[in-house]
């Protein structure tokens, strides 16, 4: 007779043969009569990964997220790698490494998620997700850490200070990843000059090379660095350059009414920035206070408006006046002559400009009528005398309003301008009369 235990294990031979698992109770009833129930396992099926990992870009300093899905995962385990350092991150649900930034979270037994944060740029590399079978089944997934840009104190440009004349080349380094591209603006908005002359907006590159420096090229340049991860950055680095200064008179010979103001100007240009004053012709300063009032008006970086004002005018003001800059690099001046002019002058001046405007105003109207401008130009042709004398000036009338030495200064100039003013004057009669037969031309032409 068999025994139980020998019935149980020929039941369980029996059912592993037939290659079904069944799990057999065996329940002892109050009558001692055995019971048996059959459960059916489940059905091991082999794991796979539902899809692949998802490559991740991220910034530095912000948290990664790395996904691995599995289907059918059974009793295997699920771990992640470091793939260049072979480094084991997790196994299933705990973490292995000593990297405290590593974390691991799973979903339903089939999503595996890895997670690092604060990323660094040395996080960025591929990574695997293995399972344990036989032969393992794996997958990699990478991960890209970009870096905003950042410009190095060295070897990056500091301010400079140059003479004019001299070569410079400002320096701009920056790091990032992508590797940032490097941009030169000038900070006032205004083009840069290149060595060949030509005037753009912004150059590209880590040099900006600018041969022969001008006081032009003086100001602030703003070194930009970018890669497309914000922010961008910049720094600002200045260009100073040194020169001697320079003097600008616009109007060198001045006249005045005594007892009357003048105004005299120059401009000066000089940096290191200059110290400008007046002097009178022997070299004596002249002194602020009184009918002298004196100014320095800045105009740009390096240019400066000198005004002298002198009001009343004397006798002993009349005479030459120079205006002076000096910086520690050398020093200069301009001449400005002050002379004076009789009061009736002024009033002949503007009763000539007056004249002379009525005239205009009359040939402006002529331009329309060409029989009346044909007339005026025949009458200049056959008598030019009368122009002339039109346009001379009575020896009388010049010594009652200037004086005798005035006057001939005045006889000087007139005579050298007359005959340039005669030829003027028939040269325009004669395009007059050219114009006015070119204009007729047509009708003749038509009645024929």
């Amino acid at each position: 007779m068999k025994t139980k235990s020998s019935r149980s294990h020929s039941l369980a031979s029996a059912l592993s043969s037939a290659g079904t698992i069944a799990l057999v109770v065996i329940l002892m009833s109050p009558q001692c009569q055995l019971q048996r129930v059959e459960v059916p396992a489940e059905v091991i099926v082999d794991p796979k990964f539902s899809s692949p990992i998802v490559n991740m870009t991220a910034p530095v300093g912000r948290d990664a997220f790395l996904t691995c899905v599995v289907q059918d995962l059974g009793p295997y385990k699920v771990a992640w790698l470091r793939v260049d350092t072979q480094t084991i991150l997790t196994i299933q649900n705990h973490v292995i490494t000593k990297n405290q930034r590593i974390g691991i979270a799973n979903s339903e037994h089939k999503t595996w998620t890895m997670r690092i944060r604060d990323i660094k740029e040395s996080d960025k590399g591929w990574y695997m997700c293995q399972i344990n079978t036989d032969p393992m089944k794996s997958q990699m997934g990478y991960l890209d850490v970009v870096v905003p840009p950042d410009i190095l104190d060295y070897p990056t440009s500091t301010d400079m200070v140059v003479r004019e004349g001299s070569n410079v080349t400002l320096k701009c380094a920056a790091t990032g990843s992508p590797e940032p591209t490097i941009t030169w603006r000038r900070e006032s908005g205004v083009p840069i000059e290149l060595a060949s002359g030509e005037e753009v907006p912004s150059v590209e590159g880590t040099d900006l090379i600018i041969p022969n420096v001008k006081r032009q090229h003086m100001g602030a340049y703003l070194c930009i660095a970018s890669n497309g991860v914000p922010p961008s950055v910049s720094k600002r680095i200045t260009l100073v350059v040194h020169f001697p200064p320079m003097i600008t008179v616009q109007n060198q010979l001045i006249g005045a009414v005594e007892g009357k103001g003048v105004t005299l100007e120059c401009e000066s240009e000089a940096y290191p920035k200059s110290i400008n004053y007046w002097t009178r012709e022997r070299g004596e300063i002249v002194p602020p206070g009184g009918k002298y009032s004196s100014n320095v008006t800045e105009i740009g970086n390096y240019r400066n408006s000198m005004r002298l004002h002198i009001n009343p005018l004397s006798q002993s003001e009349f005479g030459a006046y120079r205006c002076v800059a000096k910086n520690s690099l050398g020093d200069t001046d301009g001449t400005i002559k002050l002379y004076r002019i009789p009061p009736n002058a002024v009033n002949y001046v503007e009763n000539f400009e007056a004249r002379h405007k009525g005239k205009k105003r009359t040939k402006s109207s002529e331009s329309h009528h060409p029989a009346r401008a044909q007339e005026h130009s025949g009458e200049d042709m056959e008598n030019p005398g009368k122009r002339k004398a039109d346009l001379s000036l009575s020896a009388e009338s010049i010594d009652s309003m200037y004086g005798s030495s005035a006057a001939r200064t005045w006889r000087q100039d007139l005579d050298g301008l007359l005959p340039l003013l005669l030829a003027t004057a028939m040269a325009v009669g004669t395009m007059r009369m050219q114009s006015t037969q070119m204009t007729r031309l047509p009708q003749t032409l038509t009645h024929v």
